[in-house]
């Protein structure tokens, strides 16, 4: 990759194309559970903006500029009480639109807080997810994109934290064959009950691909013969601006999204969004067939208060991620870290802040991660030199389209076809979860 075109791809602040493009759409914030009616401000970092989040005593969310537009005191050390956020340096307070509703420090014949307003972004809450809107327009914002995981009331959804760029953070959830070392390296096929959707990994680690323009962006099948006779496939998909979907689940049972949210250049907040009808991640919970632990649980360091506060691991480079050379040794992990999510992040995040993508040499087994790259920068360069919106703004139904799994189907045939006749097969939510209620 050119060293311009990475710079475009991994810069995000405004003025940015990336980043301008990353602002025509609503992105996730926060959990809901972060903010409490005329409870403690939360510091935000988004796309190199430094934000408050804030829930008033009725329980509306407001995000803004953390700057109070009087004198550039920080809003997060301000009062959240009766409807709005007041600055303690002059008193003046907001309401969660950024509406100046009280100017207490200046006489009544000179008040002027009809004429200033905090800098403040729309804000939408659903299922446990606080959603932000950041592009120019926030008088009329397009409506959320239709991704299915998102909109189960009952979805499961965490956070963690990754110290590096968000497009090298998305992309190894788009390269599949780094599984079969990086996951269950140290793991036999007999290992595994015969339905494991880890087990076709395990029995070829070296996959032929499929890779397909979407309308949300790009998909691929990542396809092995299984040894009953069926092919197993692996689908996940890459969809704008910056979210994935993964193929670690059931694809009939199961729905993911995974959003890589930049918070600046080197930073990325991972929002993981699963439901289903099944009893879990497999990924993540699924057991050996003896029953040991496939992966140990992820563990968090406490939040604090500071912009790169919330939601990390007590691991990182400062310790090498933890890293157990004895287990790698004999065998018990592959990569001697336990956790799966771990596992990712010591990788990605040893890339350094921003890789360096003039060293890399890409593989035919990156050509998903090739697609991606070229497709998001020309979307990227069209909406900033034609006014060309990308994939959703306009029609944001088309996420719901994308479907992410393992599956086994016929031997002969196509990506399409097989991805179709899955599609078919699956409990999707709401449509067919809501017509059996």
């Amino acid at each position: 990759m050119q060293s311009s075109d990475s710079a475009d791809m991994t810069r995000v602040g405004p003025g940015t194309i990336m980043g301008t493009m990353m602002r025509q759409y609503w992105l996730p914030a926060c959990l809901s559970s972060e903010v409490t009616a005329d409870g403690d401000p939360v510091r935000l970092m988004i796309l190199c903006e430094k934000l408050i989040a804030f829930r008033d005593s009725s329980g509306r969310v407001g995000i803004m500029d953390h700057r109070c537009p009087h004198r550039c005191a920080s809003l997060f050390i301000g009062r959240n009480e009766q409807n709005g956020i007041r600055c303690v340096y002059h008193g003046w307070k907001f309401d969660v639109d950024g509406k100046c509703v009280d100017m207490p420090s200046v006489p009544a014949r000179m008040d002027f807080k009809e004429k200033v307003h905090a800098k403040a972004y729309k804000t939408y809450e659903a299922n446990g997810l606080i959603w932000v809107y950041m592009g120019e327009n926030q008088a009329s914002p397009p409506p959320l994109p239709e991704i299915e995981a998102t909109m189960h009331p009952d979805a499961e959804i965490w956070c963690l934290q990754r110290d590096c760029n968000w497009l090298q953070a998305l992309e190894g959830d788009i390269d599949t064959s780094h599984v079969g070392f990086l996951h269950v390296g140290s793991i036999e096929a007999d290992d595994l009950d015969e339905d494991h959707p880890m087990r076709p990994t395990v029995l070829n680690r070296a996959p032929e691909y499929e890779v397909a323009q979407s309308d949300w962006g790009v998909m691929y099948g990542g396809y092995r013969p299984n040894d009953d006779g069926q092919m197993s496939w692996r689908v996940a998909h890459y969809m704008f601006p910056f979210w994935t979907q993964t193929p670690n689940n059931r694809f009939h049972t199961r729905a993911i999204a995974r959003a890589w949210v930049p918070m600046d250049d080197e930073h990325s907040m991972l929002f993981d969004i699963t439901c289903g009808v099944d009893a879990g991640n497999p990924a993540y919970t699924s057991t050996l067939k003896d029953g040991t632990p496939l992966f140990a649980p992820l563990e968090y360091a406490p939040n604090t208060t500071d912009w790169y506060g919330r939601w990390r691991s007590p691991d990182s480079q400062a310790n090498d991620w933890a890293i157990d050379r004895e287990s790698q040794r004999n065998g018990t992990q592959f990569t001697g870290i336990p956790n799966i999510t771990m596992q990712d992040q010591a990788v990605t995040e040893s890339m350094g802040p921003i890789t360096d993508h003039s060293f890399e040499n890409l593989a035919p087994t990156d050509q998903m991660i090739a697609r991606v790259r070229r497709r998001v920068l020309l979307a990227a360069r069209a909406l900033a030199n034609k006014g060309i919106l990308p994939p959703g703004i306009e029609d944001p139904s088309i996420f719901y389209r994308a479907r992410a799994g393992s599956f086994l189907h016929d031997p002969n045939d196509t990506l399409a076809n097989a991805y179709e006749a899955a599609l078919a097969k699956a409990v999707r939510w709401p449509e067919q979860v809501e017509a059996a209620e």
